[in-house]
């Protein structure tokens, strides 16, 4: 995938400018960058394609951690609900 496609806003390249960001702010960015990727594109392409292109030469930066973070898949959520957890609410 092109650079042009993976940050079509370049909000990445400048989370890596920004002096002292912090790991909050940068998870704030990704989600801003998502949401500006159309619909269909692949992710996951566009995610590597950053990472080659920022986060290998800064692998310290807290948007590189984010950016791995994104290839991760999340946990399956844990259900509360039900008989069990109405028992556990008197506990």
């Amino acid at each position: 995938m092109e650079l042009a496609e993976a940050d079509p806003k370049g909000l990445v390249r400048e989370s890596y400018r920004i002096e002292g960001i912090t790991p909050g702010e940068c998870r704030s960015i990704f989600m801003d960058w998502a949401l500006s990727i159309p619909v269909g594109a692949p992710v996951t392409d566009a995610v590597r394609t950053l990472i080659a292109t920022y986060g290998a030469p800064n692998p310290d930066h807290p948007m590189t951690t984010v950016l791995h973070q994104a290839l991760t898949a999340p946990e399956p959520p844990r259900r509360r609900g039900g008989r069990t957890g109405r028992q556990n609410l008197g506990a």
